[in-house]
């Protein structure tokens, strides 16, 4: 079966090598390029159609050959009759001028191995179509193998065919002898052409009324080539050897037989006895039944059995048959009309083109592709006729695939997107693509479309024409989703601005701002929030319908998810352009209840946006100030271990003037100096490990925790014992004191200061420890977050973080400071001059004023050390009240519970009460109460 295949396969390609080689010498390739083989045609399909091309134009065309060997089995008398034959019909064809009739591009030439002449483009001949396949490449052309004839193509290539004879009977007096599907050749655009003229016979009298033509006997000797083909052969041809215009009436029912029945003929004819084959077919046409025509539509069937009737004065002739009913169908009058098309006027054309919209849907794609769009592409040619032809050719672009519209619609439309002129014509032109954008847009490359179509977009926006803007923006969102954002950005947006902008129509400036709000989904947030939302300020009018349109365009940007507008811009420049355009004149009720709703939108969401924002700082602000305030109990707990040791170092282990020298840094400087040497004795390195571990040992002594029952000595008691400080000390001498207060500074400073529940000792409490071990009396006592004075002049006991405000003081005693006020806090710390002035305690009653009772230490000692805190408080009417309250003590206390909501001292409502509440108590919890309410 291979083998076959094989044998096959090389059989034809030899035979196709063997065609091309004989055209090659044929001298018809000097003009024209010979292509593929596509049909074949002709009487006995002798002939082979190929594509071809002028050389000089590339003009598409049809090239016929023979080729001569396939003739090679009979004798030369026999090969000479045939070639008169064929060349007798050839030349026959090239004469005759007739939209029916195959037009011939190039005579017949003769060559040593085959017969060539070129024809206008064609597809198939019929016989092809119906199922003859003789003389065809192989494979079988797929064009040809699954072609179908359409109701209208049948009906109208039939009415060709007999306004074809029509033509030759009426006109040229000339019967064509051989009318068969073999000689119907169907064009490139799908219409019928006649061919094969091979036995026309010319009449004898043409300028008498009754015309004669002279017919020839039968010769069954003769090849078949020579001879017409008997199944399409009127009987009396045969039987009584004459010939009339009738004949070949009778040629076409046999034709119209064959195309309703898939290419059978009525009558099969026996060549070897023709006359008895005849004869019987004469008895069986006398008696033809309609099951024999039920194939047949009927409303042509009557006709097509008076055309194969035996007498030829009952058949039709071909004038009558171009008038039948069936012919008056909408498709093949159609089509009919488009081939008449050249002799019609632009008034007609145009009639004719209005209506043609309602016809296309009617029609089959293949017959609308093939027949109609040629004929309209080719009316572009004129300007005049373009808008009435336009509208059906994109109608045709809709049915398209994208490939077809590229291949068959788009190199025509080229031309048309640029056309300018004449003015009305091109503003039709206009309105026609803008209404058919999608389409554009959709099945048109992006090259071209940035190229042709955009551009006309875009003077369809500058158009002097109101109504061509117009409509081009209410059809721009339609498309808008298909233009590359580049192109929408830069050049779509830009005009339709300029369009709002500068037009004196009202209509125009609403549509551009509806237009704008239709396509803000296509665009990204910042070129809107950027671009669009700044040029509806500079829309100078104030008509109802554009500040609707105003509104419109800012709610569409507000709501949309994509877009959104923020919170800056809608406190700094939409709601300040919303809010006056809302109470504008022109606005009815309605108009302004619309802007007001928006501007509440606007107003809720920033309120929103802008309070869950402070919220959230606020949240982390407190996050941060508790791990600062865990830092620092962590680092307070190391300094106060630290200070600790160092504190009993200093007051047992010196005395004298080295009483303030630490004891530490005495050993730090010794391990320093030792560390130096180049090497450690093993006594050194023994008292060296002894140091390091009894210095681990302080550090992780847990800090003093305070006495929850301290015994607070009476205020009398502690200026006793402040005296009996001032008088232990008074013998060192003055070098001693100062290093002495050098020696304390540096001792206490490292002890930040605390805040409530951190567990340290009272103020009192160290206050009183401090004195008993012999401490520099200037050493005040401690407190947590109590300030005597502001600004940098005040001096710090507790050296706490800069960061977090801590604001520490030391109170120094009355002995050193008679005349203390928070002002010269610094200046009255250490002055030598009133060393031995007698203990003053004015200073605590300046404090506390006569207004403000003083509170007696066993009170203070009775509560909690956050209690102690807050009582100590300086009240609103307190000069440092400003600073220690509205200031530096809201970060002074950066702890969790200490905040505006934690204490109700930073309540706002706190601030407007009295400086004079504070009453006398007989306890701490009565003293808060009376002072907060």
């Amino acid at each position: 079966m291979e083998s076959m295949l094989n044998k096959l396969k090389s059989t034809v390609t030899k035979v196709t090598a063997d065609v091309t080689s004989a055209v090659m010498g044929n001298p018809v390739t000097r003009e024209f390029d010979v292509g593929r083989h596509i049909a074949s045609g002709g009487n006995g399909l002798a002939w082979k159609i190929f594509n071809g091309t002028k050389k000089s134009t590339k003009q598409e065309v049809a090239v016929f050959v023979f080729d001569k060997k396939l003739i090679d089995k009979y004798q030369k008398f026999e090969k000479d009759h045939i070639i008169d034959s064929l060349k007798r019909g050839v030349q026959q064809l090239t004469r005759l001028r007739h939209p029916r009739l195959l037009t011939v591009q190039h005579p017949l030439e003769e060559s040593r191995d085959c017969l060539a002449f070129c024809t206008e483009p064609v597809c198939a001949s019929l016989a092809n179509v119906l199922g003859s396949w003789d003389n065809l490449p192989s494979p079988l052309p797929s064009d040809i193998k699954e072609y179908k004839l359409y109701d209208v193509e049948t009906k109208y290539g039939l009415l060709q065919v007999s306004e074809g004879l029509s033509f030759l009977h009426s006109s040229v007096k000339m019967v064509h002898g051989n009318i068969t599907p073999e000689n119907i050749i169907l064009n490139k655009s799908g219409a019928w052409k006649i061919m094969g003229f091979d036995f026309c016979i010319q009449s004898t009298n043409p300028s008498e009324q009754e015309p004669k033509f002279p017919c020839k006997e039968w010769d069954p000797n003769l090849p078949s080539l020579c001879l017409p083909n008997p199944e399409y052969l009127a009987p009396e041809y045969i039987l009584s050897v004459s010939c009339e215009t009738a004949s070949d009436m009778y040629s076409l029912g046999a034709v119209m037989y064959a195309v309703f029945n898939k290419g059978k003929p009525i009558f099969e004819v026996n060549k070897q006895d023709i006359y008895k084959s005849f004869s019987r077919q004469l008895d069986q046409l006398s008696r033809l039944s309609s099951s024999t025509l039920q194939n047949i539509p009927e409303e042509v069937r009557e006709h097509v059995k008076l055309l194969l009737n035996v007498a030829p004065a009952v058949r039709p002739d071909a004038d009558q048959m171009t008038k039948i009913p069936f012919f008056d169908d909408v498709g093949a009058m159609t089509l009919q009309y488009f081939d008449s098309l050249f002799q019609r006027d632009n008034l007609q054309k145009s009639q004719f083109f209005k209506g043609l919209p309602k016809v296309l849907p009617k029609l089959p794609k293949r017959v609308i592709i093939q027949r109609i769009l040629p004929c309209l592409t080719s009316e572009f040619v004129n300007p005049d006729m373009v808008p009435f032809v336009l509208p059906n050719v994109l109608l045709i672009a809709e049915e398209c695939t994208k490939e077809e519209y590229i291949r068959l619609i788009l190199p025509d439309l080229g031309p048309v997107f640029k056309q300018q002129e004449p003015i009305q014509a091109s503003n039709m032109i206009l309105l026609i693509f803008l209404q058919k954008m999608d389409l554009l847009l959709t099945k048109t490359p992006p090259d071209e479309i940035k190229n042709s179509v955009l551009p006309m977009v875009y003077r369809a926006l500058e158009a002097p024409s109101i109504q061509i803007q117009e409509l081009c923006l209410n059809i721009i969102p339609t498309f808008a989703n298909l233009i590359d954002y580049p192109s929408m950005k830069n050049s779509l947006i830009p005009r339709i601005k300029n369009a709002c902008l500068q037009t004196s129509s009202l209509a125009v400036r609403v549509n551009s701002l509806v237009c704008l709000g239709k396509i803000l989904e296509y665009l990204d947030k910042w070129f809107v929030l950027d671009d669009i939302l700044p040029f509806l300020q500079q829309i100078p009018s104030k008509e109802p319908a554009v500040l609707m349109g105003i509104l419109g365009i800012y709610k569409c940007t507000f709501t949309h998810k994509k877009l959104g507008i923020t919170k800056e811009q809608l406190a700094g420049k939409v709601l300040p352009h919303l809010i006056p355009l809302s109470i504008e004149n022109n606005l009815n009720l309605n108009q302004f209840n619309s802007f007001i709703c928006v501007i509440k939108d606007m107003l809720n969401r920033l309120e929103a946006e802008h309070k869950t924002k402070l919220e959230q700082l606020h949240v982390m602000q407190e996050q941060q100030k508790s791990l600062d305030i865990a830092n620092q109990m962590s680092v307070s707990e190391e300094a106060r271990s630290s200070s600790t040791s160092n504190q009993i170092d200093k007051v047992f282990n010196t005395s004298g003037t080295d009483l303030l020298t630490s004891a530490s840094d005495s050993k730090e400087n010794e391990m320093s100096s030792k560390q130096k040497k180049a090497s450690l004795t093993l006594e050194e390195k023994q008292k060296l490990a002894k140091e390091q571990e009894q210095a681990q040992k302080l550090k992780s002594q847990q800090p003093l925790k305070p006495q929850a029952t301290a015994i607070t000595p009476p205020v009398k008691q502690t200026k006793d014992l402040t005296d009996t400080l001032i008088d232990n000390m008074s013998s060192l001498t003055s070098h001693s004191i100062n290093k002495a207060k050098v020696a304390s500074s540096n001792s206490f400073s490292s002890v930040p200061s605390m805040g409530v529940g951190m567990g340290f000792s009272s103020p009192i409490d160290s206050t009183k420890r401090n004195i008993t071990n012999g401490l520099n009396p200037t050493m005040g006592f401690q407190t947590a977050g109590f300030s005597m004075g502001a600004g940098p002049t005040t001096q710090n006991f507790f050296s706490g973080p800069s960061a977090t405000g801590t604001t520490k003081m030391n109170i120094v005693p009355t002995a050193n400071m008679p005349n203390y006020s928070p002002m010269n806090a610094a200046s009255a710390m250490s002055p030598l001059t009133q060393q031995n002035r007698p203990p003053d305690m004015s200073a605590l009653d300046n404090l506390f004023g006569p207004q403000k009772p003083k509170v007696s230490m066993k009170q203070l000692a009775q509560q909690k050390s956050s209690q102690w805190v807050n009582q100590f408080v300086p009240p609103q009417g307190s000069p440092s009240a400003s600073s220690s309250v509205l200031g530096p003590q809201m970060n002074m206390i950066g702890q969790p519970g200490f905040g505006i909501q934690g204490n109700p001292f930073f309540a706002p409502q706190n601030f407007a009460q009295p400086a004079n509440t504070m009453t006398n108590s007989s306890s701490a919890s009565n003293d808060l109460k009376d002072l907060f309410g």
